[in-house]
């Protein structure tokens, strides 16, 4: 799947508070890689996420090799919307 980093940053961003937490639990990560797949500078700390990252326009592009941590993002989201 492949987005812009801008928009990456954005459904980050968009995630309510203890969303990191959330997804770390339910997906048997460490919150430091959740915020790694984010974005995250803190390499040194969690694992590295399976993503390629091309400059260009928006932050350029991003191709996601695994969605998990992103489709759970969206239900979250999906979910506070509801309600």
């Amino acid at each position: 799947m492949v987005i812009t980093f801008n928009e990456l940053r954005e459904i980050k961003h968009r995630l309510p508070t203890g969303s990191v937490s959330r997804i770390a639990k339910e997906l048997d990560l460490s919150e430091q890689t959740v915020r790694n797949y984010f974005g995250g500078d803190h390499y040194d700390e969690g694992d590295v996420v399976d993503f390629h990252l091309e400059p260009g326009p928006n932050g350029g592009a991003v191709d996601l090799k695994d969605t998990r941590i992103w489709d759970l993002a969206l239900k979250i989201l999906e979910e506070t919307e509801q309600s």
